[in-house]
């Protein structure tokens, strides 16, 4: 029996390996090669398989560490490493930028009075196009459906006299919006699918590819992105409307968009490849019989029941999960047009004044029957510009980018489990379903309701109560409206836990009047360090930085008074309650003494938040002598 030799398997660069062979050879075989000069043929061949070791070695290193996304190199395995972690690397960025849209409308007279005619107001859909008065190649598009004819928070209408007739009076007014706008080109291409294959895959042959906009087949039926093909719903946004919720529709003027859930079987994801080219990847549907028909389940296998369905006899193959509409469908016998968006990048940083061509604008009239020369004349009114330069395009992710923003995605998981979840989730959510400024989250030892629109999920001791305030036309706190609070309830439904139950409640709001005392400096001008000291308390209590239940420290005031220059002394600082709703307040009172602890003014019990509703006549502030 030949002896047992011992093999290292700890060596493994060129040296290390060169020096083990060496010495197993001095060991094992002494007597049969001795001659380990550098010329020698058998160093060449020692050498030799050195070198393939090493190169071996190097390759198997490399090979594992690109299968972690803390180390892997090469763009190909990051952006497969990235999809596993649920980010989806960009290609291209493009450029956002506030636009400013302008029309004409004549003047009609109303009980005496002249006043916009909004019968000649326009309505501009979403995806308009306007392009660069630079370049015509760089385009952009607007975000959502532009409606002149309403003003609210999220998108006001600001009326101005444009001209007037002899006499002075207003013949037309000018009507200017802002709208969001982001830089891209729509293409479209098709893609023929003849027999059904299960997880089918198509390029898109084009590069800087920043989104899917639409995809239809043959027969119109619309095809869905989702983030994974076992997600079998999303977010359709409807319009608040009276025929579509009679309840709802009084709130359109806030609440324009009704949030919806809708089941998709046809959807599809999308995956960048190292050429920067977009693939499409269907769903192994190919079945056009029901899921229950070809997979098991409590409901189908027999129960004992007289009359129900009896498959005990059927053998079940495995590989029918994989037919079924589970993962959605796979397209067949149907040509799929997918529209999509492309361009972004730096050149899409256009500067300011250069977004004035009207490229591809889908309008309409906010009225009927109208005077045909008066509609000739608003349409050729119609202008765009951006009074300030776009910014936010750029190229892709790097290497380094896809890596940081997989590793920092992955613990949301697009789910919501912490109280910062759930504030985070719920100030996302879109504009067009209602604005929320505000929100605070606590856990309920008891069920209540604050006002009768608060949406109580059921009696559940542990669930999650949701607060939440929003804006008016003035920027002023109000409560949320109901069609708001459906739209957040449907919207948060998809992130939330199964266990969870949230409760969406208004927060208390308790306006607040500011008054002070200061001694000036010798020298100093008493008016324009009062005007010092009042501007900086404005800014102070700006709504936009409090939040709910943030209590109000005297002793940062008394500093920010302090370091005003020119003031010597801060004599007095009095934080008072006012309310009363025919003084336009809130109908809340609340006791600021009695809540004042250490200098320190805490909220109420109940979340709430403090607000100064009217800073010019709320903060009073004089001077004083000593």
């Amino acid at each position: 029996m030949a002896n047992s030799k011992t093999v290292q398997y700890l060596n493994k660069d060129f040296d290390s390996l060169k020096a083990q062979l060496i010495n197993f050879a001095q060991t094992y075989y002494p007597n049969t090669y001795n001659d380990f000069s550098e010329a020698s043929p058998g160093m060449m061949l020692i050498e030799m398989a050195s070198y393939v070791g090493d190169i071996l070695s190097f390759y198997i290193d490399n090979q594992i560490q690109e299968n972690f996304l803390q180390f892997a190199k090469q763009r190909k395995n990051l952006l497969a490493q990235a999809y596993i972690y649920g980010y989806q690397p960009k290609v291209t960025k493009a450029a956002s930028v506030i636009l400013s849209v302008y029309q004409i409308v004549p003047s009609t007279l109303t009980s005496g009075q002249y006043e916009p005619d909004f019968n000649y107001a326009l309505i501009l859909e979403e995806g308009s196009r306007i392009s660069s008065n630079l370049d015509s190649n760089v385009q952009f598009y607007i975000n959502e459906k532009l409606d002149f004819s309403k003003s609210t928070i999220n998108s006001e209408t600001e009326i101005s006299v444009y001209s007037t007739d002899i006499y002075q009076n207003p013949q037309f007014y000018l009507l200017k919006k802002k709208v969001k706008a982001t830089a891209g080109t729509l293409t479209t291409t098709t893609f023929t699918f003849g027999n059904p294959e299960r997880y089918p895959t198509v390029d898109i042959l084009d590069t800087n590819i920043i989104e899917i906009i639409n995809v239809t087949d043959s027969n119109n039926n619309k095809w869905y992105e989702v983030p994974y093909l076992a997600q079998d719903t999303i977010f359709e946004p409807i319009a608040n409307i009276t025929q579509n919720n009679p309840d709802l529709s009084q709130y359109n003027d806030t609440v324009p968009y009704l949030l919806k859930l809708k089941k998709v079987p046809r959807r599809f994801i999308t995956r960048f490849k190292t050429n920067n080219q977009l693939q499409l990847q269907f769903g192994p549907g190919i079945s056009s019989g029901a899921d229950e028909e070809i997979i098991p389940n409590s409901d189908n296998i027999g129960l004992g029941l007289p009359y129900g369905v009896d498959k005990m006899r059927t053998a079940f193959d495995p590989s029918n999960f994989l037919y079924t509409q589970t993962y959605g469908l796979a397209p067949s016998n149907t040509t799929l047009t997918v529209t999509y968006l492309k361009g972004g990048g730096a050149s899409s940083n256009v500067p300011a004044n250069s977004l004035t061509i009207n490229s591809d604008i889908s309008v309409s009239f906010n009225g009927a029957n109208l005077d045909n020369t008066l509609s000739t004349t608003v349409l050729n009114s119609l202008a765009f510009n951006n009074e300030e330069a776009a910014s936010g395009g750029g190229d892709g992710d790097t290497n380094e980018q896809i890596r940081q923003n997989a590793l920092s995605s992955f613990p949301t998981q697009l789910r919501t489990v912490t109280k910062d979840d759930y504030i985070v989730r719920t100030l996302s959510l879109p504009s067009k379903y209602g604005l929320i400024s505000k929100a605070y989250v606590n856990q309920d030892i008891s069920i209540q309701t604050n006002f009768p629109n608060d949406l109580i999920a059921n009696q559940n001791l542990n669930s999650i109560s949701l607060y939440i305030l929003s804006k008016d036309n003035n920027n002023n706190l109000t409560t949320p409206n109901l069609a708001l609070k459906q739209n957040l309830k449907t919207y948060l439904s998809q992130y939330r836990m199964i266990t969870d139950a949230i409760n969406i409640k208004d927060a208390f709001i308790i306006n607040i009047g500011v008054n002070f005392e200061i001694i000036v400096r010798p020298n100093y001008n008493n008016k324009l360090t009062l005007n010092n000291c009042l501007t900086s308390l404005q800014n102070y209590f700006n709504i936009d930085k409090w939040q709910i239940n943030q209590p109000i420290i005297l002793p940062e005031i008394y500093s920010l008074l302090d370091q005003i220059e020119g003031v010597q002394t801060v004599q007095k600082v009095e934080i008072i309650n006012k309310a009363g709703i025919n003084v336009n307040y809130s109908p809340y009172s609340y006791d600021i003494k009695g809540a004042t602890i250490n200098n320190v003014i805490y909220p109420s019990l109940d979340p709430s938040i403090f607000e100064v509703k009217f800073p010019t006549n709320d903060i009073q502030g004089r001077c004083v002598t000593f």
